[in-house]
């Protein structure tokens, strides 16, 4: 069947890539496992009439940890749980003292460690995976030594998730294992875009698309358009999804709220009309496209300052058509009717 055409293409990456997947979609369901764990804590919190959920933006930081682990080891006093509290928490101890009143429940207690016991065991296979993603990076890398000494600038207004890789500079392996091209400049990408775009296409893989719109068609980012008598009769997105599509659904999401930028200015143009789940996915689309310019044509990141009308982009593409059309024939002013001004004389 596919000696004769009967059967569609797929994209199948290299070795190191495949590696890096599955390291990466390993690491993924770590994650959501440890993510659970959190749940469940907050659970067996909220029973035990401790809502540290209220006085804490996340009961896994520093000071949700601290006092966890406190009540795990017997301490009951709420006074004492609340010296723990980090410098940077909101709440005064006064206010996380009354949130902690415990009902001090012997088997809620038990869950609780257990989970806890879990949520750390979680933390450290994370961690061991994030080694091994290391070494499938700086494998890929090592295939070329001009890569080895190129450098990159920091970014410290990139904000660092508490999920991303923290044994490693990601911004600095991903400039250069995609050759120099500095994806992290792009705004709303963040370390979980760059290492879904590394892991489950790689910077080989993207070259095997002939165009920026089939690798947009790929992820299904671009609309299923079906006609009948030259009449559009539905134009939705394909079903279907993969892991790189939703890291890019979730960055376009991060820059729409964001201000003051060419693609947030895009995104809140396309959802004042259409709505913000079309503009996540529009946004998603030109972030694909964007990518696949960077790193075929090596070319930077640089957005436009300035808002073209759509008449404006019109004349635009109008002129450059006409240029291309006169070089291409090689025409001149008189053979195409208009007078030849280098011959003119001013009065």
């Amino acid at each position: 069947m596919h000696t004769l055409g009967l059967l569609s293409g797929s994209f199948l990456p290299d070795s190191i890539t495949e590696q890096l997947r599955t390291y990466c979609r390993h690491r993924l369901n770590l994650i959501a496992a440890a993510a659970d764990c959190t749940r469940k804590m907050q659970k067996y919190l909220r029973l035990l009439n401790i809502r540290l959920d209220i006085v804490v933006r996340d009961v896994t930081g520093i000071t949700g940890m601290a006092i966890i682990e406190a009540i795990c080891n017997g301490e009951t006093s709420p006074e004492k749980l609340a010296t723990l509290r980090n410098g940077n928490c909101r709440k005064s101890e006064e206010e996380i003292a009354k949130a902690l009143q415990s009902n001090k429940r012997p088997d809620l207690l038990f869950a609780l460690i257990q989970e806890l016991h879990l949520y750390k065991q979680y933390q450290l296979q994370i961690a061991d995976c994030d080694v091994e993603v290391q070494k499938a990076i700086q494998q890929s890398i090592n295939t070329d030594e001009s890569r080895k000494q190129l450098k990159t600038t920091n970014k410290p207004h990139k904000r660092v998730n508490k999920n991303a890789p923290k044994n490693f500079d990601l911004n600095q392996l991903s400039y250069q294992y995609f050759n120099g091209i500095d994806l992290m400049a792009i705004e709303g990408v963040s370390h979980s875009t760059v290492i879904a775009l590394m892991s489950e296409i790689g910077y080989d893989g993207i070259k095997k698309f002939d165009t920026a719109k089939q690798f947009a068609s790929w992820l299904r980012l671009s609309p299923n358009t079906k006609k009948t008598g030259g009449k559009i009769i539905s134009s939705h997105l394909p079903k279907g999804s993969n892991r790189l599509k939703i890291a890019l659904r979730n960055a376009a999401n991060a820059i729409g709220n964001l201000k003051d930028t060419h693609l947030s200015d895009f995104f809140r143009r396309i959802s004042f009309r259409r709505g913000r789940a079309s503009a996540i996915s529009a946004t998603a689309r030109k972030l694909a496209v964007i990518i696949w310019n960077m790193i075929l044509k090596k070319v930077p990141y640089k957005p436009p300052t300035d808002y073209l009308f759509l008449d404006q982009k019109r004349k635009l593409k109008i002129v450059a058509r006409i240029k291309k059309s006169i070089t291409k024939f090689d025409l001149k002013p008189g053979d195409i009717g208009f007078a030849d001004l280098s011959l003119s004389t001013t009065p």
